[in-house]
């Protein structure tokens, strides 16, 4: 057991996706060692939904009954979760982990669910029922790239940073507006650390060419797993391009090449590593300009827990 800190800390582990957060996490965790008992917060944006294993890598269940995970399978694939609502949860989480003498350990990929949890969220105004009800009547009547071009309107700097396919912040960044008068770019996301908790920031790295090929070995093993089949029982069960589940990389290209009048596993899986590895790209770039990064390849394993005992001392 961990004495109670003044403030709460956690570890804050990722990096891009196959470099090996979770094979390490077992290594340091799976077995009795020097580190002090810890509960683990998932911060990847898919493993939040049910049904979603094998394309989103979720830890295997040997591990998960081992060390408590949280923000697991907590949603439908239809159900949206925001970097908002992660945060929130982290942040309760991870006082209650600390509360029970434990390290709280966030690991995942999703750059902007570290990036608001190390800086504080934006002092956006609440979601509005009414407002976000009226927005969703005129989306469905008007359609989404109208909707899209009237936030450009408003707010030409913030419309280029969403998708304009991206109905749920098109139309967040519209509520916004509406409520307070102001464009969400009016409410960035701080410039440092806050001051409430207590990190250690551990990214994981490996050179380019080791990472795209860990990727492509990664898709392979997911389609001998299963993949294919799993994506066809979310179509069985009604699941749509449009769920924001669905989105997530591993299973809208399935959706992708059967708008292109049919589905070939083949192509499916050559879409996916494309689409990985300029994922990859992005998520390197982005987790490079968060404050306070110690940077180590995940065979490092010793300096990791140095840095561990160091930090829980």
């Amino acid at each position: 057991m961990l004495p109670l800190p003044a403030k709460p800390r956690a570890l804050l582990l990722f990096g891009p996706t196959a470099v090996g957060k979770s094979a390490l996490l077992e290594r340091l965790w799976g077995a009795a060692g020097p580190l002090p008992p810890a509960e683990i917060i998932n911060a990847d944006s898919v493993q939040v939904y049910r049904g979603l294993d094998i394309g989103s890598a979720k830890p295997l269940p040997g591990f998960r009954q081992k060390i408590p995970h949280h923000l697991i399978d907590i949603l439908d694939p239809g159900e949206q979760f925001t970097a908002g609502a992660f945060v929130r949860a982290a942040e309760n989480l991870i006082r209650e982990i600390a509360g029970r003498g434990r390290l709280p350990v966030v690991s995942g990929g999703t750059a902007f669910y570290f990036r608001n949890l190390v800086c504080g969220l934006p002092p956006v105004p609440p979601a509005d029922a009414a407002v976000r009800a009226g927005l969703e009547e005129e989306c469905s009547r008007l359609g989404l790239a109208a909707m899209h071009g009237r936030l450009r309107a408003l707010d030409p700097s913030g419309a280029g940073r969403i998708c304009a396919n991206d109905r749920y912040r098109v139309l967040r960044a519209l509520e916004v507006f509406g409520v307070s008068g102001k464009p969400l770019s009016a409410f960035p996301v701080p410039g440092g650390p806050r001051g409430d908790m207590d990190f250690l920031i551990i990214g994981l790295r490996r050179e380019r060419e080791e990472l795209y090929r860990r990727i492509d070995s990664r898709v392979e093993e997911m389609l001998r797993a299963g993949l294919a089949a799993e994506v066809k029982g979310l179509l069985r069960a009604g699941r749509t391009a449009g769920d924001p589940g669905m989105r997530g990389i591993g299973y809208r290209e399935f959706f992708d090449i059967l708008a292109d009048g049919c589905l070939r596993v083949k192509d499916a899986a050559e879409k996916i590593k494309a689409d990985s590895r300029r994922y990859a790209k992005r998520q390197i770039t982005f987790f490079q300009s968060l404050p306070g990064v110690k940077w180590l390849r995940p065979e490092a394993e010793g300096e990791i827990i140095r840095l561990v005992l160091d930090f829980v001392r």
